[in-house]
């Protein structure tokens, strides 16, 4: 340990994202608790990761992008316990992490910011209470397509309540119904 935090510590000119896949492998190799390696390599990876941008703070975690392949995670540490040290693969792929959460980021980024300038143009004008909520839902990620029955389940209102929400958004131009209609008729964002 003292070793591996000498080297973690120093200023050795080596690349940070690489130093961060090399840190991460070395203290799980190490194993120096019963439990929790894997969570400490993962926190100790983000570190140098912040350091490499020059931040205190990430807006981003490789964890995150990690834990997403968990069983390629998984399999490329355990093949690395029975390898002959060469670790290029692993390297390879944790910097395709890195890149992964960076993009993940960037879009939950653009999402929010997409979000936030649609409420600050419309600032002035009236919404109740129903089309606030599924408005931001709708911003959020929403589950599926959107149809005036599930606006009616989800805000616990009548059909008739649902259908005039949506057409009072679909009139100001914020929504607009799919090609289908009738019983199948949807909505999304016409932004």
């Amino acid at each position: 340990m003292r070793d591996f935090l000498a080297w973690y510590n120093a200023a050795d000119g080596m690349d940070l994202y690489v130093k961060a896949a090399v840190a991460h492998v070395w203290f799980v190799m190490i194993h120096p608790f019963d439990d929790g390696n894997g969570r400490l390599s993962r926190a100790i990876s983000d570190m140098l990761i912040a350091r490499s941008d020059g931040q205190g703070a990430k807006f981003y975690s490789v964890s995150n992008a990690i834990m997403q392949e968990r069983k390629r995670y998984y399999s490329l540490l355990e093949s690395l316990g029975h390898s002959d040290g060469d670790i290029t693969e692993w390297i390879e792929w944790f910097v395709g992490r890195i890149d992964a959460g960076l993009t993940s980021a960037e879009s939950a980024l653009e999402a929010t910011l997409r979000k936030s300038r649609f409420w600050d143009v419309r600032a002035d004008e009236y919404f109740n209470e129903r089309q606030r909520k599924m408005l931001n839902l709708l911003f959020d990620d929403f589950s599926g397509k959107l149809t005036s029955g599930k606006w009616a389940k989800i805000c616990k209102v009548s059909s008739d309540t649902a259908l005039n929400d949506l057409n009072d958004l679909v009139g100001r131009g914020i929504l607009k119904r799919s090609a289908s209609g009738g019983r199948s008729t949807n909505y999304e964002l016409k932004l």
